[in-house]
């Protein structure tokens, strides 16, 4: 069965070793998602190199850990994973607050980093009142209270137009997650500001947003490229927050291209 457990804390994970000499591709989700948003891209990556998927804690079938109210509580459990399955040097690719937690390990843990991608996240997202305003809601009338609002911000209507029986499954997969680890990991992102540890990042680093994101917009995602030397910054067309669901091929595409780019040497262990 697909589960280890990290500390206190059970996570559904899936892993495919990578060939030697070939990189670890690790995707940490958003808020509100388990690891299926990433399928299509795993299934075009697949024999390429290796990956990890995991629910985060509160998420999936991952326990609820007691939450994880920081995003170091993220981290640890994350770091667990990978030193369960001895991967040495991964290429982290977070999602929203996956990318907060990818940019937090790597300040805590920069010899287990070869890369980044950061993908529609930012260095500070949202304000401690926007962040709080959320968790009332939440609190007094469950997720299903924001689900419309969330969506809109995750999909381009082109998305909404045409794709609607994804677009309800991707609805129930937000509704349907664990309410207290929905609330504690919303915490941990309004808490948390990497804008001075950002601009100490020297792993190679590819910033990456779609271009109707309404959660973490393209200039947001830009400032945070800009704060990170070095950085690539990409945009990815007729697509909103969640781009491995929207337009999987050509974050796949990027993906593959940022991957070749890696100096010859840092592979991890897997």
């Amino acid at each position: 069965m697909p589960f280890v457990t990290v500390g206190s804390v059970t996570l559904h994970h899936r892993y495919r070793p990578a060939r030697r000499n070939r990189h670890t591709l690790v995707f940490i989700n958003s808020l509100g998602t388990d690891f299926r948003i990433w399928d299509d891209v795993l299934s075009a990556l697949d024999g390429e190199m290796g990956t990890l998927v995991y629910d985060k804690r509160g998420h999936g079938l991952s326990d609820n850990g007691g939450g994880g109210r920081s995003i170091d509580d993220h981290v640890d459990d994350l770091l667990g994973l990978i030193d369960h399955f001895s991967l040495g040097r991964v290429v982290l690719c977070g999602l929203s607050v996956g990318g907060m937690v990818a940019q937090r390990l790597y300040t805590r843990h920069p010899r287990a980093v070869e890369g980044l991608v950061l993908m529609d996240t930012a260095h500070k997202i949202g304000t401690q009142e926007s962040w709080n305003s959320r968790i009332a809601t939440v609190e007094r009338d469950g997720i299903d209270a924001i689900a419309d609002g969330v969506l809109k911000v995750w999909f381009t209507p082109g998305f909404h137009a045409a794709r609607a029986a994804d677009l309800a499954g991707c609805r129930n997969m937000l509704t349907r997650q664990d309410l207290a680890g929905y609330i504690a990991t919303c915490m941990a992102v309004r808490d948390a500001d990497f804008t001075d540890a950002a601009r100490w990042i020297k792993a190679p680093t590819l910033c990456v947003v779609g271009d109707q994101d309404g959660s973490t917009p393209p200039a947001l995602v830009r400032s945070l490229a800009e704060l990170i030397p070095g950085a690539r910054f990409e945009v990815i067309r007729d697509a909103g927050h969640i781009p491995c669901v929207e337009q999987p091929a050509a974050l796949t595409a990027l993906l593959r291209d940022f991957v070749a780019s890696l100096p010859i040497g840092t592979q991890s262990n897997g």
